[in-house]
């Protein structure tokens, strides 16, 4: 009777695991099928006003869109880069409208908010929705509900839907420039070393600078190396300058940085076969190369299948500085002179020091600022005999004296180039005539 008994409760364990197994099954099979574009309209036109901003709020305000991209990589869908409140947006709809034969399509959405909020209640956030078959659209609206007036929707327009050979080697993003940014002279510098060791394009998402900061810029932009993107994300969410939230009501944290860096490389996924991640005041320096594609040569020979490598961050305070290179025509220009800061705070005990990236962008998912959250392929630290990242900015050991600092020229090895170029930019510029 116990044998008898047992055997009826395994039958009734297995019956039960079936039975589980198989509503599973079906339960992913139906959420599938309910994020399977359907016809809702046919013989109509693609109509809706065409999205123009950067940054576009919906219907409601809590979903703001910045750009639609195709991604085939494994379906092919259209993955728009956003905002989103992490709990107020439960359902959005991706409406297509096929050129070819005016029909119109709805897709639900996934919603997908980033990992790294930092508890801020708006994050960056991929709102990715299922293409329809025989439709290549061009551009696609997003709405709370799979039902309304298309003509009332802004319309946006996917980009990446043509694949493109890669134009450039490097591509640097720098993310929400704000602040009234002045630090001219070290944007300058910053620049040209970028140029030296091989990038052919700058992204900037500015939100705001000093009217000197505007002119540099329209030199680069006119010269053909940066791209500046407007970033008025204070005019639709209350932003912080930290990257923590310290519950003081504001919505996302740094100026959006991680949403704009996500774009970025969505941005550049055809455009570039590598993106750097880093701010304005930081430079990527190789220690046992002279540039960065050598660099990214012998990094990609020892390391394959690797998509993203990861550069330990060093701070060179600008308290401290050299005598050496006290350039006088630099000095009515405002901001830092790096040439001038060579040395380096020690490693702390038992503290990390933060990485930034070059990636492979077309290997890329989704990205953080220290470090890719999804991505096929490998992350690789990077070591530091063969790069570090210069950091010129405020110490944050400032209680060192000198000596415990460390005396490191590697940015020396450039200084005749770069101050060449440094002063092209100020004459053409008219910047060393400035008081």
């Amino acid at each position: 009777m116990m044998c008898a008994g047992k055997k009826f409760y395994f039958a009734a364990a297995v019956c039960i695991m079936t039975v589980t197994s198989m509503l599973a099954v079906s339960y992913l099979k139906l959420q599938r099928l309910s994020h399977q574009p359907k016809v809702i309209q046919e013989g109509g036109r693609c109509r809706g006003k065409l999205a123009i901003s950067t940054i576009t709020a919906l219907e409601g305000n809590k979903t703001f869109i910045i750009s639609p991209y195709f991604d085939d990589r494994e379906s092919k869908v259209t993955r728009l880069i956003g905002i989103v409140h992490h709990e107020d947006v439960k359902q959005l709809y991706c409406w297509f409208c096929c050129q070819a034969n005016g029909k119109i399509h709805v897709s639900k959405a996934n919603i997908d908010v980033h990992s790294d909020r930092f508890g801020f209640p708006y994050g960056a956030t991929d709102i990715v929705c299922l293409e329809p078959k025989n439709c290549d659209p061009t551009h696609v609206s997003i709405h709370q509900s799979p039902y309304g007036n298309i003509d009332q929707l802004p319309r946006f327009e996917i980009k990446n839907r043509k694949p493109e050979t890669s134009s450039v080697d490097f591509t640097v993003c720098i993310s929400a420039m704000f602040g009234n940014y002045n630090n001219v002279l070290q944007f300058i510098q910053s620049m040209e070393m970028y140029k030296i060791l091989g990038a052919q394009k700058v992204v900037i998402y500015k939100n705001n600078c000093s009217h000197l900061m505007e002119k540099v810029l329209k030199f680069y932009v006119e010269e053909g190396t940066v791209e500046v993107i407007p970033w008025p994300i204070n005019s639709h969410l209350r932003v912080s300058s930290a990257w923590r939230f310290m519950q003081d009501g504001t919505h996302i944290g740094y100026y959006g940085q991680i949403t704009a860096l996500n774009d970025c490389i969505y941005h550049n996924m055809e455009r570039s076969k590598f993106v750097v991640l880093n701010d304005a005041d930081e430079i990527i320096l190789p220690l046992k190369h002279p540039d960065w594609k050598t660099m990214m040569n012998s990094l990609q020979e020892e390391n394959p299948g690797a998509s993203v490598f990861l550069f330990e961050n060093h701070i060179f305070p600008e308290a401290v500085s050299s005598h050496t290179f006290n350039i006088s025509s630099w000095n009515t220009v405002p901001g830092v002179n790096i040439l001038q800061h060579v040395y380096r705070e020690p490693d702390r005990k038992n503290v990390m020091n933060p990485r930034k990236m070059i990636v492979d962008p077309r290997k890329v998912i989704q990205t953080s600022v220290h470090s890719v959250l999804r991505a096929y392929g490998k992350s690789v630290y990077v070591p530091m005999d063969v790069a570090l990242i210069y950091h010129c900015r405020k110490g944050l050991q400032g209680n060192l004296p000198r000596e415990s600092l460390i005396r490191d020229t590697t940015l020396w090895r450039y200084n005749s180039s770069l101050i060449m170029n440094v002063n092209k930019v100020l004459s053409q510029t008219m910047l060393q005539t400035q008081n």
